[in-house]
């Protein structure tokens, strides 16, 4: 009779694969909670201990570390090998079902501490696994439940085939690359300045149309240790077509962005940068401050929210085209009044997800760049008053909001805002001078009384002599230059509020 060696830590549907392999004649070996969950059904298993000559050690940590285990898999279909086993009074094992300890679920939660999570390394599940595999040729071995229904099928119907375990083998050695993966990654960010490899891995979380370009090929990769129902912002696709990938990427910008307000809030991006952004007491009211500041740009744009979307919002947007909405949940209404725009996608998105990223990646130069995400000012950051005039409480208020936003606008980046509003927005340029001619522009006649933020200093006085031009009346920016002074002086000649923060917030 077939002999399968069983060591499961999540035991979900393992009962009636289990059931149906002993109608097949197989028989198991199992410990611990393996083994009284096999009695639970009525199977009575091999007992490990029993098996090996030896009981389990510190605390159940070794049971299936021994020669007698690993003999038993590694052992090939040759007479001397069969012969050696036989000799010893042990028996070939034919299947490996082995589940790992959740490394990557409990390195994921905040709350678990270092112990912990050590805790739940696996060494005998990954030894077993890699022996299995490596012994395909004679051993099946079965890391993920969703291969129990197949497994059991080819063995009640006489034998389980070489294409299946090799099938399977590869997929075990993906399992342990994928959880040895994690580990690295763990320990790398344990490091100040980490060291040696740099582990990335993921699974692809679904195939895209094309890239940027319909000449381009793209995939989405996901992190492996997300949930299987994951997909972009780590939520769900409610409605309308696939995502393509300038749609993740807007969303992504989108998302970031409008999750760094914290009353009911809205921003629209367009090409990964804000082109409008509001808060307000009501989402309603937020979006249309947002739509206000540039509504040419926010066409076929994205628009994102930080609260669930309700109808009285939904009926505003269903006058513009949009290509996607991302919040984090949908009112029943609202998805019922935004259903008629077949190709609007509708993104339930999690709003903790950018609190989990530790770090940002990005390829360049054949190489990987890799970064802690700017989640704004630390928070010892102190906002200096430099100029002669004070900020009003109402400048310093619009100040706050616009350097919230400025961060998340492309370098060079400039944002005017009025109250809680953006209303000119000027990024990506190649000087300083022209994103605040931009945002000036856009901004028109609302520039007058607005405030600006600037990511970086103004190398020269020009960028705020514009500003005030267009009626510009209180300043924020990191500071720095070596032209400081002449910057300031123009700011005081031209009765500017001015504050510099100290802090950088270059967005390439």
């Amino acid at each position: 009779m077939p002999l399968a060696l069983v060591s499961l830590y999540d035991k979900t549907g393992f009962l009636p694969f289990a059931q149906r392999l002993v109608q097949a004649g197989w028989t198991f070996l199992a410990s611990g909670g393996t083994a009284e969950a096999l009695r639970s059904a009525g199977i009575e298993p091999l007992d490990v201990a029993a098996y090996t000559g030896s009981p389990e050690m510190l605390g159940g940590r070794v049971k299936t570390l021994h020669p007698a285990i690993h003999a038993s898999i590694l052992a090939r279909p040759t007479d001397a090998d069969l012969a050696e086993l036989e000799a010893r009074g042990w028996k070939p094992i034919d299947m490996v079902i082995v589940n790992l300890y959740p490394f990557e679920m409990t390195a994921a939660d905040p709350s678990a501490g270092a112990d912990e999570i050590i805790e739940q390394i696996d060494i005998g599940g990954v030894a077993l696994l890699r022996a299995a595999a490596k012994n395909f040729a004679r051993v099946c071995v079965v890391c993920d439940m969703t291969d129990y229904d197949a497994v059991a099928g080819e063995a009640e119907a006489g034998g389980i085939s070489l294409e299946t375990r090799q099938r399977l083998a590869a997929k075990a050695f993906a399992r342990t690359a994928d959880y040895d993966a994690a580990i690295a990654r763990w320990f790398s960010r344990q490091e100040a300045q980490p060291s040696g490899s740099f582990v990335v891995e993921g699974r692809v979380e679904r195939p895209l149309r094309y890239g940027e370009n319909p000449h381009q090929k793209a995939f989405f990769v996901m992190p492996a240790d997300s949930g299987k129902d994951q997909g972009p912002l780590g939520g769900r696709v409610l409605a309308g077509k696939e995502l393509s990938y300038n749609n993740i990427l807007d969303l992504d910008a989108a998302w970031r962005a409008v999750l760094d307000f914290e009353r009911p809030a809205a921003v629209i991006v367009k090409h990964l940068s804000p082109c409008g952004a509001a808060e307000a007491d009501e989402l309603t009211q937020a979006y249309r401050l947002a739509l206000e500041c540039d509504p040419i740009s926010a066409f076929g744009g994205i628009a994102a929210f930080n609260r669930p979307l309700d109808a009285a919002t939904a009926g505003a947007l269903k006058d513009l085209f949009l290509e996607c909405i991302a919040a984090p949940a949908f009112e029943e209404e609202a998805r019922r009044l935004l259903a008629s725009k077949k190709n609007l996608r509708l993104v339930e998105a999690d709003p903790a997800l950018y609190a989990r990223v530790r770090q940002e990646l990005r390829s360049a130069a054949g190489g990987i760049l890799v970064q802690e995400p700017d989640r704004g000012d630390p928070a010892d950051t102190e906002l200096r008053v430099v100029s002669e005039r004070k900020p009003t409480e109402e400048e310093l208020a619009a100040l706050r909001f616009a350097w919230t936003l400025v961060r998340h606008v492309k370098s060079n980046a400039i944002v005017l805002a009025r109250g809680r509003a953006a209303v000119g927005i000027g990024g990506g340029q190649t000087n300083r001078i022209d994103a605040v001619r931009q945002a000036c522009e856009r901004a028109g006649m609302r520039a007058k009384g607005a405030v600006m933020a600037s990511d970086a200093f103004f190398p020269f006085p020009d960028g705020v002599e514009a500003a005030a031009a267009a009626g510009v009346t209180a300043v924020i920016h990191p500071g720095g230059s070596i032209r400081d002074d002449e910057v300031l002086a123009a700011a005081n000649r031209l009765g500017l509020a001015v504050i510099h923060t100290g802090i950088r917030h270059f967005r390439h």
